[in-house]
């Protein structure tokens, strides 16, 4: 049995919600919300992420279950917590990370966890090169994120049963029994993409049995990205320039239908990349007095030049 020196509790205790506070109990869920502030996360969750109304709206659903239990808790009702180990999955740069960090932070202020700190990991993070290797590495993965949420991107590298000396399915042991034993102090949400994260259930029926919660994240359309778009600008201090706004979406269109596409990530990267061409573009006309209108402008041409568009040899 794995118990992580310096966390809470007994790993033989029965978890429970957490205990009703000094303050006088709510009786209303306005109430609740009040002295928890979860709104407020909440509307973070809708300001940051553009689209995924699915997975929002799951996110609620939980957060109204939890401040459900502590009514219920207040009032000195039976109840018990429930399981919040999550599974996100989607392609890269479909807003996972993100949501993990808000649900740290709702679990937090509803007393599900000490801290509410994300820990982010990946299998080599956790899995060692050698004998004896990988049960320390996780172990003090597992001490950080105590008391916070433990989040293991493409969870499904842990697993390669085609290699009969790979040390995974220790990691995948520990996890297992820290999941179960210690769930009352660590939320753990799997992430990856949904074919692989399957696959990874399928042959982890342990894993699988211990994840209350699956979260899909769609990939976003045409008109959603231009709108992220937009927002990364914007707080950034750059605006588009004349017909600029046609060409990015010209440039979105054709990128989604290329290899390594990853929604808002690749798109930061091209935004990115434009920028620089707008600095050299200027640094280039070292005569000319730059204003600020000047200084915060993409032009059509920091976008045409993309190799997205001499790929193809075609212009919008």
């Amino acid at each position: 049995m794995y118990h992580l020196p310096g966390t809470r509790g007994d790993s033989d205790a029965a978890p429970s919600v957490p205990e009703a506070t000094a303050e006088s109990p709510a009786h209303t869920v306005a109430e609740a919300l009040g002295q928890t502030q979860v709104l407020e996360v909440l509307a973070e969750l809708d300001r940051e992420l553009i689209g995924l109304q699915p997975v929002k709206s799951r996110v609620r659903d939980i957060a109204a279950l939890l401040v459900i239990d502590r009514l219920r808790a207040q009032h000195g009702l039976q109840t018990q917590s429930p399981s919040l180990h999550m599974s996100f999955t989607g392609n890269p740069g479909t807003g996972k990370t993100t949501v993990a960090l808000r649900m740290a932070a709702i679990l937090h202020r509803l007393g599900y966890v000490r801290q509410g700190h994300l820990v982010a990991v990946t299998r080599d993070d956790l899995v060692g090169q050698y004998i004896g290797h990988t049960a320390p590495k996780t172990r003090e993965v597992l001490k950080k994120a105590m008391g916070g949420v433990l989040f293991i991107d493409e969870a499904y590298y842990l697993y390669k049963p085609e290699n009969e000396r790979d040390y995974g399915q220790e990691a995948i042991e520990i996890l297992l029994q820290v999941m179960e034993n210690q769930r009352d102090d660590l939320v753990v949400i799997l992430a990856g993409y949904k074919d692989r994260m399957d696959t990874f259930f399928q042959s982890n029926p342990g894993m699988n049995s211990r994840i209350a919660h699956h979260l899909d994240f769609p990939d976003y359309d045409a008109d959603e990205l231009m709108a992220i778009a937009h927002r990364m600008l914007q707080e950034q201090s750059y605006c588009l320039g004349e017909g600029a706004d046609e060409v990015l979406r010209a440039y979105i269109n054709k990128r989604m239908t290329q290899p390594h596409f990853a929604n808002a990530r690749s798109l930061r990267n091209a935004l990115d990349r434009a920028r620089l061409r707008q600095a050299s573009r200027l640094f280039q006309a070292q005569d000319t007095t730059l204003d600020a209108q000047r200084l915060s402008t993409i032009e059509c041409s920091d976008i045409l030049a993309s190799r997205v568009f001499q790929a193809s040899k075609e212009l919008p």
